[in-house]
């Protein structure tokens, strides 16, 4: 084995996520092991770490596996050093810049939901010291 490529379980705890959901992402094709050893094991690059990570940056904001696939596909056309046509590259920059606004908003969202989290826990937390001295 290639000292460049891992197998799945370093690249489960590199990215912090399980063996299933890894599979989950190959299965759905999301990811796919950029080869396989002698005795049938998948191995990732770097490359597909970073992949995952995107990945797993995603899943708490809610997006979902057809819009990470999206996402995915234009990164992976952009970065490909392909030909692509300036109204192409223009497309596919703006689908990026997309899901960069929309990943604002739904961070936004979820500041908000916090705060809101934290009000609740002070109040409870005001409860029960009230509580406490009667």
């Amino acid at each position: 084995m290639s000292s460049e490529h891992m197998q799945i379980g370093e690249v489960a705890a590199r990215t912090e996520l399980s063996l299933r959901t890894i599979r989950h992402y190959e299965e759905t094709g999301l990811v796919i092991p950029s080869a396989r050893s002698q005795g049938g094991f998948r191995l990732y690059t770097e490359s597909d770490v970073a992949r995952l990570m995107v990945i797993r940056r995603m899943k708490p904001l809610g997006f979902t596996l057809d819009e990470m696939r999206a996402l995915l596909e234009a990164t992976d056309r952009l970065d490909s050093g392909g030909d692509l046509r300036p109204e192409e590259r223009e497309d596919l920059l703006d689908r990026v810049r997309g899901f960069e606004q929309a990943a604002r908003r739904r961070v936004e969202d979820l500041r908000v939901q916090a705060s809101r989290a934290e009000e609740f826990a002070a109040t409870l937390a005001e409860r029960l010291a009230v509580s406490t001295r009667s």
